[in-house]
């Protein structure tokens, strides 16, 4: 079936002949990743548990971190060299060459209040903009707004910087763009409303990284802008095959940035 028109066409065909998509079939894979992406593979329950997973796995790396003194804000915090293993970014990470921590950041968190309040937004934010853009389209929203706004961040400040903030803003973004995009007023304050909220916060707490939500919060704008809609959010075999590469990526980066940083420590 064309992902883009929903018509029957051979696996093989090189593009739709009813609507001229390209490679509609997908080699014959077509149908076995919107099978997954529709049914068995939740993307942001996959990104809860990736972030829940790497912030256990940061604490067992550097246990001696979790018992120094700090604040209510830095409770249960991450030491920075567990961080830096697992793929944190900023600008060294550019100087080094090490593109992969873009993706890599987003599931890392700072601390116990950290991951909490993320975790909270993208189970909120995720089943929305996914039932609007699609599963595997919501997907590349959250990872393109999160890596968007690390690349601005580290151009403009090159601070070490960690967290899923930049895709929540990312996603916020895309909501407010189908609002607009469906007339519905009502709904697109409402979102304003929240982010404006969420980014005051990060002109009054500690240690808020303003360049990652801005810029994370423009690349959402713009790639939402691109997005079709379409009334039964079909997703393209390519957005399907992307989303399982962004994965792929994401898990190859944290071993790399594992190996780099190690690599570093030993010699």
């Amino acid at each position: 079936m064309c992902a883009q028109c929903g018509r029957l066409v051979g696996v093989a065909e090189e593009k739709c002949p009813f609507c001229g998509a390209w490679r509609p079939g997908l080699f014959g894979w077509a149908t076995s990743l919107r099978r997954l992406f529709g049914g068995r593979l939740d993307p942001f329950t996959l990104i809860a548990v990736a972030c829940g997973a790497l912030y256990v796995l940061a604490l067992l790396l550097q246990p001696e971190a979790i018992f120094r003194p700090a604040g209510i804000l830095s409770m249960l915090s991450p030491g920075s060299r567990a961080l830096l293993q697992l793929g944190m970014t900023g600008g060294f990470a550019m100087e080094r060459g090490w593109w992969w921590t873009l993706l890599t950041a987003m599931y890392l968190h700072g601390g116990l209040l950290h991951i909490i309040f993320n975790v909270m937004w993208i189970r909120n934010l995720g089943p929305a903009v996914a039932e609007v853009y699609g599963s595997a389209r919501a997907f590349l929203l959250f990872n393109l707004a999160g890596a968007g706004g690390f690349l601005v961040s580290n151009f403009m400040t090159g601070v070490p910087t960690i967290g899923a903030s930049g895709s929540i803003f990312g996603l916020l973004a895309a909501l407010i763009v189908y609002g607009r995009r469906r007339g519905s007023s009502v709904v697109t304050q409402q979102l304003w409303q929240w982010a404006i909220i969420l980014g005051a916060f990060g002109f009054v707490m500690p240690g808020i990284n303003n360049w990652a939500h801005g810029g994370g919060f423009a690349v959402g704008w713009l790639a939402a802008n691109v997005m079709n809609l379409d009334d039964d959010r079909q997703d393209s075999s390519w957005v399907l095959l992307a989303s399982l590469v962004l994965i792929g990526l994401t898990v190859l980066g944290v071993g790399l940035s594992f190996v780099g940083v190690t690599g570093e420590l030993l010699g």
